[in-house]
């Protein structure tokens, strides 16, 4: 989609949620359709801290994935104001595909529990975890939600079987799917480029999509097209700077996750 329209068309859908937010006819309050809390799990060997964010949705609702799609709303959640605090990695539970008015979004329905992996600037004392999260949620229109929970991680804790649950519930490694081999060209089109990208793999089973990220924000990233071939799998996708600027790509920094409905596969980076 090229740039322009992707704007306008943008500016023209959250024109509809301001709309639609504004219907009274709706009869419907839009309070607590999330809900969030920390589960505190349990410290590793390593001194790492594993805990999760607990999501709850109303029914009908859904909220998104790292990369919702064109139709959805990307999370973000800001550490800010927790303690004993070094870092957090984020494992992010197998997402579902939704179509929607011929728009693709991808995100969780009901509930969502994100383990995360946690370092601590001292790994023998408690850890204060607080986080923030603003996401969208959706059903027939988008809301944006604030979340701010907070509590005191314990210097050891317990295993807590629905984290575990989550952080086996991930796409496989490439080594696990038989990823045997990536590779990736581009070429220039009138508003950016044109990724193309052979991936080596198995089957992921029917439906598969291949959804491309990219660690630069100010590009923009299209749905992927994809053509399956026995053990050959070839995407393509266009890759646009949201000013329309001319721009740069890392193949290694590139991230590919193909979801089908038997499995999904993490892979990252690729060959020229």
């Amino acid at each position: 989609m090229p740039h322009k329209f992707y704007m306008m068309f943008k500016t023209i859908i959250l024109s509809l949620i301001g709309v639609c937010l504004s219907i009274p006819a709706l009869g419907e309050t839009f309070d607590r359709i999330a809900q969030a809390e920390i589960l505190q799990g349990w410290r590793n060997i390593d001194g790492s801290h594993t805990a999760a964010l607990r999501i709850t949705l109303k029914p009908g609702w859904k909220t998104y994935w790292r990369a919702p799609g064109d139709s959805g709303i990307p999370p973000r959640i800001d550490w800010f104001g927790s303690r004993n605090f070094a870092e957090a990695k984020i494992e992010w539970p197998t997402p579902e595909v939704f179509q929607q008015n011929g728009m693709r979004s991808i995100g969780y329905t009901d509930e969502l529990i994100l383990p995360i992996q946690i370092q601590p600037i001292t790994k023998n004392r408690s850890i204060r975890l607080k986080a923030v999260l603003d996401i969208g949620v959706c059903r027939e229109i988008c809301v944006p939600q604030q979340l701010t929970v907070k509590a005191d991680l314990p210097k050891r804790g317990k295993r807590d079987a629905r984290i575990a649950a989550a952080l086996a519930d991930r796409p496989l490694t490439m080594v696990e799917a038989g990823v045997t081999n990536v590779k990736c060209s581009v070429s220039a089109t009138a508003d950016g480029l044109l990724l193309t990208s052979i991936i080596k793999m198995p089957s992921m089973g029917p439906k598969e999509i291949a959804i491309v990220e990219i660690d630069n924000p100010q590009i923009w990233v299209g749905e992927g097209e994809i053509q399956r071939s026995s053990g050959i799998l070839t995407a393509q996708t266009e890759l646009q700077h949201v000013e329309g600027l001319p721009f740069l790509l890392d193949r290694s920094s590139l991230r590919f996750t193909v979801l089908g409905k038997k499995s999904a596969v993490d892979i990252r980076g690729c060959a020229n």
